[in-house]
């Protein structure tokens, strides 16, 4: 470890429990960040200050301007930009001694063995239910340890899935829910500082089991309420089954419908092609208010 590394790493490598040993256990350790949305920023920050020495960024998705309210990584000069370019370039000038992976690609069951199979630690800081359980499962098949979080309104979840050969995912979730059954964030919104709070506890679980530190979260659910302050543990058991899967399968007709979804250019074009279309505006009256394409093409749905 050069000198620069030891200065930069000086207030780790001062604790007698992780010393330069530990520090140099976290730049030999890879680990995955499934999302780089809310949970995924904090998580890639702080892994990224703690020396973590290759982090992969896996995110299809590009930055809108709704992301800002609690996306902190991003500014207003990465809108449009894919997520995982704009944060690979903030987070190689917070370290430059972090080797990044940036994977501008959606999960699904062909590729998660691929993409998952090089690294020590996978953390799922993913927004929808098929892609927990396809992390989940490809985890399982590959014996990589999961650090698990989750956001709604004001509430957070925290657990360590398949740690040791630990509970999963599917222990305290046996069956995903019917489509439409949970509203994403999109849907019904997020106190902005939640997914920060959530975040960094997910990287502080990922540092404990890199360098074999404290109590881990197996078997456990953490559930923080920003709107109370209070943290409360659920202790759950291992279900022998769940560790014996064999095959991945991708669960988005079981998690929810695929929306297809057309941009503001596409709809011209077909409008003006005389195309017969149905719109229905499934917003708050308040939106509609601020922002709506006329009578004549949209029927306010309540």
């Amino acid at each position: 470890m050069t000198s620069a590394e030891q200065s930069r790493y000086a207030r780790h490598i001062m604790l007698p429990e992780i010393g330069l040993e530990g520090q140099q256990r976290l730049a030999r350790a890879a680990v995955l960040i499934v999302g780089c949305g809310g949970l995924g920023c904090p998580v890639l920050q702080y892994l990224t200050a703690a020396g973590v020495g290759t982090i992969g960024l896996l995110d299809a998705d590009t930055v809108d301007e709704s992301n800002l309210q609690r996306q902190v990584l991003y500014s207003t000069a990465d809108v449009g930009q894919l997520k995982v370019k704009a944060a690979h370039a903030k987070l190689a000038a917070l370290n430059p001694f972090v080797t990044f992976q940036p994977l501008p690609q959606r999960l699904t069951a062909a590729n998660a063995l691929g993409l998952l199979s090089d690294y020590d630690v996978v953390v799922d800081c993913s927004d929808n239910f098929a892609t927990r359980y396809l992390v989940n499962d490809a985890c399982v098949l590959l014996g990589k340890p999961l650090v698990f979080g989750a956001i709604f309104k004001f509430e957070g979840q925290l657990s360590v899935f398949n740690y040791q050969s630990g509970a999963t995912y599917r222990c305290l979730y046996p069956e995903p829910p019917a489509p439409d059954e949970m509203p994403s964030c999109s849907d019904i919104g997020v106190l902005g500082v939640l997914p920060g709070i959530v975040g960094t506890l997910q990287a502080n679980e990922t540092l404990k089991i890199l360098l074999q530190l404290g109590e881990v979260l197996r078997g456990k659910l953490l559930v923080f309420s920003s709107l109370t302050m209070s943290f409360q543990t659920f202790n759950f058991l291992a279900v022998e089954a769940n560790q014996y899967l064999t095959t991945l399968a991708d669960y988005e007709e079981l998690c929810g419908p695929v929306v297809q979804e057309i941009t503001a250019t596409g709809l011209k074009q077909k409008l003006t092609s005389g195309e017969t279309l149905q719109l229905v505006d499934v917003r708050e009256p308040h939106e509609h208010t601020r922002h709506n394409i006329g009578a004549g093409y949209c029927h306010l749905a309540t």
